[in-house]
């Protein structure tokens, strides 16, 4: 619980999704409005992703690989979910 009058200050990310997770969710991109403070693994939670996080799906923020799913997300942060890669 916060202090009385103390506020959560949003911040505003956006969700790229790649192979058949954009398929699954039906489009590429979502913007997304947060509170500050919010983690990868939140965002992944808020968007039932956690069980295909487990399954090899990988995330970069700002272009940039995440192992960290309790790094926190920043305003304006573009955060892409990259399915495996299948090869053969």
């Amino acid at each position: 619980m916060g202090v009385e009058g103390e506020a959560n200050r949003a911040i505003k990310v956006k969700m790229l999704m790649f192979g058949p997770l954009a398929e699954k969710m039906g489009t590429r991109e979502i913007d997304v409005s947060l509170l500050e403070g919010t983690s990868v693994n939140d965002l992944a939670m808020q968007f039932e992703l956690v069980d295909m996080l487990s399954s090899g799906l990988r995330v970069a923020i700002d272009g940039h690989l995440e192992t960290d799913l309790t790094r926190l997300l920043h305003d304006a942060a573009e955060v892409a979910f990259l399915p495996p890669v299948s090869g053969g």
